[in-house]
C-alpha cells in the first residue's frame, strides 16, 4: 500500500536548512489559479499574502488546494491571531510580519508547533488532518517535522536584534522586508538609500552567521546577486509586479501597431 498523500507539504523546513536558493513569490491575488500558474513557471514556494492580500479564510484554503496539487510549497503571511487557522488549513510555512524582539519570535515559533515543542491546540478535524483521516500521533510528528515558522523583521530595532531572532529554537528563516525597514529608517519607500542597504547587510549576515536562512524581497536579478552575497537564500518577487510589468510591456506593442486588429 502507498503512503497516503497528506495534506501537509512537509518539504520546506528541509529546504530551507538545504543551503541551496529558493526562489518564490508574494501573492496577494485572490486566485488558485495564480498559485498554479506559480507553481508551473518553477518557483520553489509562494508566500500567499494575507497581511495585504484580499483573500479571506476561504479563499486561503482553496489556495493551499491549490497550490498541494500543483506541487509548490504554500507559505502564508498572516498577523499571529490568525495563526491557529492557517495551520489547520494546511499551510507549509506561516510567515509574521513585524517580529520586533527574541521574545515575540518565542512565542510565534512555540504557536506554530505541538506540545512538547511547542504551545499549538491539536484538532485533528482540520483540512491540515485530512479532516480526521490522518489525525493523532502522526500528523502531530509531521506537522512539527514539515511545518516552518519565519520572522519577518522591518524596523532598525529588530535588526539589531537579527541574530538572536534567528538563534531562536523554531525558527527556520529570517526575512527582512525592506520597505518598511526603509520607512521606519526615515527613507520613505527609498530602500535602496545607502543606510539601508547597510542595515540589509548586517542584517542578512547576522541571520546567516546564526545558522537560519535569510530571506530578502529580490525584483531583479542584480537584487538577488547583491544580496545572495550577504548570504540571503530566500528570495521573493512579487506576482502582481511581474504582472503589471508584462501588461505594460503588452500594452506599449499593441500601441506600436499600425492596423489595431493586430493588437489582439
Amino acid at each position: 500500500m502507498t503512503e497516503p498523500r497528506y495534506p501537509i507539504d512537509g518539504r520546506l523546513p528541509a529546504l530551507l536548512r538545504s543551503g541551496q536558493p529558493l526562489r518564490g513569490l508574494f501573492n496577494g491575488l485572490p486566485s488558485p489559479a495564480i498559485i498554479e500558474m506559480c507553481a508551473y513557471a518553477g518557483f520553489e514556494f509562494v508566500i500567499i499574502d494575507n497581511e495585504h492580500g484580499s483573500a479571506d479564510l476561504g479563499v486561503t484554503e482553496h489556495m493551499l488546494r491549490a497550490a498541494r496539487a500543483s506541487g509548490i510549497a504554500p507559505v502564508v503571511r498572516c498577523f499571529e491571531h490568525d495563526l491557529p487557522r492557517i495551520l489547520d488549513m494546511g499551510a507549509s510555512a506561516v510567515q509574521v510580519p513585524m517580529v520586533q524582539s527574541v521574545e515575540q519570535a518565542r512565542r510565534l515559533a512555540g504557536m506554530t508547533r505541538y506540545p512538547p515543542l511547542g504551545t499549538r491546540g491539536s484538532a485533528f478535524s482540520t483540512r491540515a488532518a485530512g479532516y480526521g483521516a490522518y489525525g493523532g500521533a502522526g500528523h502531530t510528528q509531521r506537522s512539527n517535522e514539515g511545518i516552518a515558522f519565519i520572522a519577518m523583521i522591518e524596523t532598525p530595532e529588530a535588526i539589531d536584534v537579527a541574530a538572536g531572532i534567528a538563534a531562536v529554537e523554531g525558527v527556520d528563516a529570517v526575512f527582512i522586508g525592506p520597505n518598511d525597514l526603509a520607512h521606519a529608517m526615515g527613507h520613505g519607500s527609498d530602500w535602496n538609500a545607502e543606510p539601508v542597504q547597510r542595515a540589509i547587510e548586517r542584517g542578512l549576515k547576522a541571520i546567516a552567521d546564526a545558522g537560519k536562512c535569510p530571506g530578502i524581497i529580490t525584483l531583479t536579478p542584480a537584487d538577488e546577486e547583491k544580496y545572495g552575497a550577504w548570504g540571503a537564500r530566500y528570495f521573493c518577487n512579487v506576482s502582481t509586479s511581474i504582472i503589471t510589468r508584462a501588461l505594460a510591456q503588452a500594452a506599449q506593442a499593441g500601441a506600436g501597431a499600425k492596423d489595431p486588429k493586430l493588437r489582439y
